[in-house]
């Protein structure tokens, strides 16, 4: 067996059949980071501490123990997510040296199931950009030709998981932050409903978007993570009780006698001509296996992107407030108080993050608040209306993840608008707070490509059903990049 690409299903049967142990599983990840990490920069860190992690969970079986079917199994988390003790830099100059104190909610459950924390996943800074080029500690590469870009923000998450340094990783996504990347990685991303996983412990950039997700090699190793971290947290107001929980086991690949609805609004002038091809082929395999395939509209999709950044920018200004050198973090020493602020700011925070504060600060202050955030805010209702109107017609929806493949590294720096524009198919779903995954479809330009399937909320169910069949009929997801 491959380690460095095997599923978390494979290695879980193994761990639990004590065909490998999780010391050997650890290392080989380790070695993996090692040989790799230098080129693609996906991890900033490393725990030094998962060989005993993984020595502890070896001798509690060995023993007898009962154990979490997961136990032992390593997990990259993005660097947004505190851990009690770790480095939690945000991809910032402003947080550069600070430690974490306290675990978030998602790092409590992995550490009742007995996962390997390994290590901590490159991130554009404090998660605004589409490339993870924005990261202080340099751009994260594209596993399959590292001239080209991972996606954004969770680069480092998703390119840890296709280039073998770990079976799965968490991320946060915002506009698309899992999706995308994976998509441009050709792995499998999964952004959950809003309100499934809980956000405490999670540096907060919009707070109405925001949701950890997950990255995994197959959509069933998805299911199988998500229900590890996902339920009610009483340390986050915005999580719900989940009525019922998903058992990847019981899941029935098939889409027969579903409706699955194709926007017309997301097959636009735009696209990259092989992307859409790629992704019609995926449809049309979908239709083969026994789904009906429904024209639905979603008409205020145009209206997305800047609704989506209006807002994101808005809240961020408002998070962000909270770096001003005084309490933690970065700290710029001057003549007076408004110096030291203003020093500390300008010189800790990168230009994107400034350009997101700034635009967000404008659209909240006085006079322009009506006229843009509140309208954005308006607007979003509309979007959501949109979906909930689609949902009474079909079962799950079908879209491209991203309109290109990975584009080469420092091509859209300079053109903000141009990045922005890249998370075009992803933004409505946040903005919805439904849940979504990307799944490998193909390449086009001999890069991956990525199908999203979107659901009502808190209908993963749904996404695995469809998922796992388009995954039972191809083996895009099996593909591997040159590590």
């Amino acid at each position: 067996m491959d380690i460095t690409h095997a599923t978390l299903k494979e290695l879980s049967t193994q761990l639990q059949s004590g065909a490998l142990t999780s010391e050997q599983i650890v290392t080989v990840f380790l070695k993996q980071i090692e040989t790799h990490n230098t080129e693609l920069k996906a991890l900033l860190g490393v725990a030094e501490d998962a060989l005993d992690q993984a020595k502890t969970i070896d001798a509690r079986r060995k023993a007898g123990e009962s154990l979490h079917p997961l136990a032992g199994i390593p997990i990259v988390l993005k660097d947004n997510i505190l851990v009690k003790g770790w480095k939690a830099t945000a991809g910032s100059k402003m947080l550069e040296n600070y430690h974490a104190s306290y675990d978030a909610t998602v790092v409590t459950r992995l550490r009742q199931a007995g996962m390997i924390l390994l290590g901590r996943a490159n991130m554009d800074e404090f998660a605004m950009g589409s490339s993870t080029e924005n990261s202080f500690f340099g751009p994260t590469k594209n596993p399959w030709d590292t001239r080209k870009v991972s996606g954004g923000s969770s680069g480092g998450s998703i390119v840890s998981v296709a280039a073998g340094f770990a079976p799965v990783a968490l991320g946060s996504d915002t506009g698309g932050s899992v999706r995308q990347p994976a998509s441009l990685c050709g792995i499998v991303g999964l952004k959950p409903t809003y309100g499934r996983v809980s956000r405490f412990g999670l540096m907060a950039l919009g707070s109405s978007l925001d949701q950890i997700s997950v990255a995994t090699k197959t959509v069933e190793d998805a299911a199988m993570l998500l229900q590890v971290i996902e339920g009610e947290d009483k340390k986050d107001a915005t999580t719900s009780v989940l009525e019922e929980t998903t058992i990847p086991a019981l899941l029935e690949p098939s889409v027969k006698g579903l409706r699955l609805g194709v926007p017309k609004e997301y097959f636009v002038e735009g696209m990259d001509s092989e992307v859409k091809s790629c992704v019609e082929e995926a449809i049309e395999q979908l239709k083969i296996a026994g789904a009906e395939i429904v024209e639905v509209s979603l008409p205020h999709t145009p209206y997305a992107i800047a609704t989506y950044y209006l807002i994101q920018m808005s809240e961020a200004s408002s998070n962000l407030g909270r770096y001003d050198g005084v309490r933690y973090g970065y700290s710029s020493q001057a003549g007076t108080l408004k110096q030291s602020y203003e020093q500390t700011r300008e010189t800790g925070f990168g230009a994107e993050v400034k350009r997101r504060i700034l635009l967000g600060t404008f659209a909240l202050s006085a006079g322009y608040y009506d006229a843009y955030y509140k309208k954005a805010s308006q607007v979003r209702t509309l979007i959501k209306q949109d979906f909930d109107q689609a949902f009474t017609q079909v079962d799950a929806l079908l879209t491209p993840t991203s309109p290109s493949v990975a584009w080469n590294l420092g091509e859209k720096f300079e053109d903000p608008l141009a990045m922005y524009l890249s998370d075009i198919y992803t933004v409505s779903v946040n903005l919805a707070t439904v849940p979504a995954l990307s799944l490998p479809c193909g390449f086009a330009h001999d890069l991956p490509v990525g199908l999203q399937v979107i659901a009502r909320p808190f209908d993963e169910q749904m996404l695995y059903r469809v998922g796992m069949t388009y995954q039972t009929m191809t083996d895009w997801h099996t593909k591997t990049s040159f590590v």
